[in-house]
């Protein structure tokens, strides 16, 4: 799936860009927020988006969310390269996003 800055409403990051899905009440999504700020501070030309499932619903159906979090790590093209749902772990996030972001 192939993710534009107008899809996200933000410039993609220069070597990946982080989507995470999620909701207000979400107890894992605030989780996963403070992991996924903590690797983006860490790693140049990564971006972190965080978007509401409830303002983003039509994005949400395009691309197939039914929980949050989950959380999506596009390319620097804005193709998506990784997926994954829950709350990750630190070092997962890492792994993840160093992964996608070392392609480009």
């Amino acid at each position: 799936m192939l993710l534009t800055p107008a899809d996200l409403d933000v410039p993609l990051g220069a070597r990946a860009t982080v989507i995470q899905f999620a909701s207000t009440f979400c107890a894992p999504c605030r989780a996963t927020r403070r992991i996924l700020d903590r690797v983006v501070q860490t790693t140049t030309g990564v971006v972190h988006v965080e978007l509401d499932i409830a303002d983003h619903h039509a994005l949400g159906e395009r691309l197939g969310i039914v929980h949050t979090p989950t959380v999506l790590i596009l390319d620097a093209d804005g193709v998506e390269r990784a997926r994954a749902t829950g709350a990750p772990t630190l070092a997962q996030a890492r792994a993840a996003i160093d992964a996608v972001a070392r392609r480009t």
